[in-house]
């Protein structure tokens, strides 16, 4: 099953490299969307499903913290899970991101493998339901 990804930071340069290393860890993924902050995410889910939001915290305009809470008002997205992505290592103030509905943090810099484990945990898929869906590539039924 492929699932889509909101990217939500505001150096495209690092939405880049967060997209290689989704896609280099194998998840199974339809389409990526971007976004360069909360406020430009949120446009584009009035267009576009997300499985699942993987977002910075420190954007301009409208911040991860923001965003998060503006997702928790609008009741068809405030169950999409959302993923942080940052470079801060103070545990409480992760913490205070899990507490405002984010799943899970992951810490830059981060490995390609650590990324798919997080993303299939928070949608609840296990290693081996992705290996069923790899042993199944190129099988006509």
């Amino acid at each position: 099953m492929a699932f889509n990804v909101l990217i939500v930071d505001d150096s495209s340069t690092m939405r880049s490299v967060i997209r290689k290393t989704i896609e280099m860890s194998g998840f199974d993924v339809g389409q990526f969307f971007e976004a360069g902050n909360g406020r430009e995410a949120l446009s584009v889910l009035e267009k576009e499903w997300a499985d699942i939001i993987v977002t910075d915290i420190h954007m301009p305009e409208m911040d991860g913290r923001a965003l998060l809470k503006a997702l928790r008002e609008q009741a068809i997205v405030s169950t999409t899970p959302v993923v942080i992505v940052t470079t801060e290592g103070r545990e409480e103030r992760l913490e205070e991101f899990l507490g405002l509905g984010a799943k899970a943090c992951i810490k830059k810099p981060f490995r390609p493998e650590e990324i798919r484990n997080t993303l299939m945990d928070v949608l609840g898929m296990d290693e081996e339901a992705m290996q069923d869906k790899e042993a199944l590539e190129g099988c006509d039924f």
